[in-house]
């Protein structure tokens, strides 16, 4: 079939398999033309198929050699449908892994599910043994307990009062005002359900149980502070609820875990474009004034620029790790430098439909949205039949 994008709102419902491992392929020679890290062997990466969590593979894999073994959600090519761009994703690392004779497995299923964690657990003791790092990378709008069955929604909103503030369609350049409406404590607790720190948890718990992970093991989950400006929507909203529960999830991690010299670290990262990030209101606009300023004053970077950074300069650099007041580690550093933070302020009190050209670089912001989903590369021709049926190499069942 000939693949070209669909859109609903923030969603990209076709995925280019050919596309999306051009991306990959970029990534890996990203990865592969800066000096070797002397970090993990054997990797977990919970949620892998795109953004941090594939970046966190990538770098792993290509970066330290470590043999890496991926768990991401089931969304495979059905008839006239495409796969998900993290399938195809997927599949394209499995397959430059395994030309680069570097171990990969996959896990195709729910996070959440015990069934899924057992899978992972039983394929580490076959293939591994055991696992010396264990990202953590999910993100999803819905959780179902394991334990009771009862499933919780996630809702990106303010805590407390109304929220207003310009906010920009991607699609059209449209700049708007935007007003969004309190949480309720029941969006609150189902938010921090979703994506607080209570599945990592549970994660590192069976697999420790089970002795498939190392005493000396590292975990990581990723998490987002941003400026002022979001601050009411997304670090004071119900999404902060969830990142606190998460870095209290760390704390209690990292006490666990250090008795045997493992570590548990939250990790601050930078604003990106990613599905999460299109789906709140306002965030889209702020980075695209956020790349503006940061290409021009040299400073930006992606998801695998930044994932290379974590891993060689605070990670596994054979020192202490460098953390912040609260026990994070921060690689948000450069977004939040006091430079780029004045000039973003600057420009947003200038914000209109007419000036998103010469204020923003919101072409950058929608192009790298579509190469989420395999599209809007160079080297691609779109117009070409292409066979959405890609398998992965080498996915456990």
């Amino acid at each position: 079939m000939i693949i070209k994008p669909r859109t609903r709102g923030f969603i990209c419902t076709t995925a280019h398999p050919e596309g999306c491992a051009s991306q990959v392929q970029q990534q890996i020679q990203a990865i592969t033309k800066r000096p070797k890290i002397q970090g993990p062997r054997n990797v977990l990466v919970i949620g892998a198929s795109t953004g941090y969590g594939l970046a966190s593979r990538i770098t792993s894999a290509f970066g330290a050699g470590a043999s890496t073994v991926g768990v991401y959600r089931q969304s495979s090519p059905n008839g006239k449908r495409t796969a998900s761009a993290g399938w195809y994703n997927s599949a394209a690392f499995e397959r430059l892994a395994e030309e680069a004779g570097l171990q990969s497995y996959s896990v195709a299923g729910d996070a959440f599910t015990q069934e899924t964690k057992e899978r992972t657990i039983e394929l580490i003791r076959q293939k591994l043994g055991q696992v010396d790092l264990v990202v953590y990378s999910v993100s999803t709008g819905r959780r179902s307990d394991p334990q009771t069955g009862e499933v919780y929604q996630s809702a990106l909103k303010p805590i407390g009062r109304t929220y207003t503030n310009k906010t920009v369609d991607f699609h059209t350049g449209e700049v708007s005002t935007i007003s969004i409406e309190p949480a309720t404590e029941e969006e609150i607790r189902g938010t921090v359900k979703v994506m607080g720190g209570e599945d990592w948890l549970l994660w590192i718990n069976a697999l420790r149980e089970a002795g498939v992970l190392a005493d000396d093991a590292t975990t990581i989950a990723y998490s987002y502070i941003g400026p002022e400006l979001t601050d009411a929507v997304y670090r004071s909203g119900t999404i902060g609820r969830a990142k606190d529960h998460l870095e209290a999830t760390a704390r209690e991690l990292n006490g666990q875990m250090k008795v045997h010299g493992g570590r548990a670290f939250v990790v601050v990262s930078k604003g990106l474009v990613t599905q999460s990030s299109s789906a709140l209101p306002v965030v889209p606009l702020y980075i695209s004034v956020l790349y503006k300023v940061m290409k021009e004053l040299e400073l930006y970077e992606g998801c695998i620029e930044q994932t290379y950074r974590l891993f060689a300069d605070r990670l596994y650099t054979g020192g202490e790790v460098p953390l912040d007041e609260e026990g994070r580690i921060r690689i948000d550093d450069w977004e939040m430098s006091p430079a780029v933070q004045a000039e973003v302020t600057r420009l947003w009190k200038l914000l209109s439909t007419e000036h998103m050209n010469e204020l923003t670089d919101l072409e950058g912001y929608r192009r790298e949205f579509f190469q989420l989903f395999g599209f809007e590369n160079a080297d691609i021709n779109y117009e070409a039949d292409t066979n959405p049926e890609v398998a992965i190499p080498n996915l456990f069942q």
